[in-house]
């Protein structure tokens, strides 16, 4: 049984694995997939396609193919800038993915309002004059799992500039709220 070297992600040090191989359709051959499992059961188990040749590789070299991947992966995060994508005012920010039955952004950025009177009170979203629950723009936000969001609240008619943002603590004041 192969082990993994140490390897040091963004996400998790991995010191330890195993690995094995799945079998297609029942057979005892190796197929394109390679499975890694962790000896600490609290990292999940990597399903890593490799494609016909993973039949010729050894246990090691499989291991040595995932950590090259992880390596690659760090490089790119690494070098990455995230420049978000706003979509041009009068243009549609969202577009309906059927086989979701949902609708998704086309963007990075949503202008949007926020409304009264939903639904037991609740909050009801305004996007490109349609207007969504709580729960629709929920599944909406779903689209980007995994990310990170920032949310800015700025006056209705203002929605299409970009505010000035400073980061301090609030007054009591300006939260309405007094001293007591």
């Amino acid at each position: 049984m192969a082990r993994l070297a140490p390897v040091r992600t963004r996400w998790r040090s991995v010191s330890h694995a195993t690995c094995s191989l799945q079998p297609r359709m029942g057979t005892d051959t190796r197929s394109v997939d390679a499975i890694i499992e962790y000896l600490d059961s609290s990292i999940a188990t990597t399903h890593l396609r490799i494609g016909a040749e993973v039949a010729a590789l050894t246990d090691q070299q499989i291991l040595n193919l995932f950590n090259d991947s992880i390596v690659a992966t760090e490089r790119l995060a690494a070098s990455y800038r995230h420049v978000a994508v706003e979509i041009p005012p009068g243009r549609p920010q969202l577009r309906y993915f059927d086989r979701g039955d949902q609708w998704v952004p086309r963007g990075d950025v949503l202008r949007c309002i926020v409304h009264d009177g939903g639904p037991n009170n609740q909050a009801i979203i305004e996007i490109d004059d349609r207007d969504f629950s709580i729960e629709e723009f929920g599944r909406m936000l779903t689209t980007f799992a995994g990310w990170g969001m920032r949310v800015c609240f700025v006056p209705d008619d203002e929605i299409e500039k970009q505010p000035e943002i400073t980061i301090r603590e609030p007054d009591d004041q300006e939260n309405g709220l007094t001293s007591a």
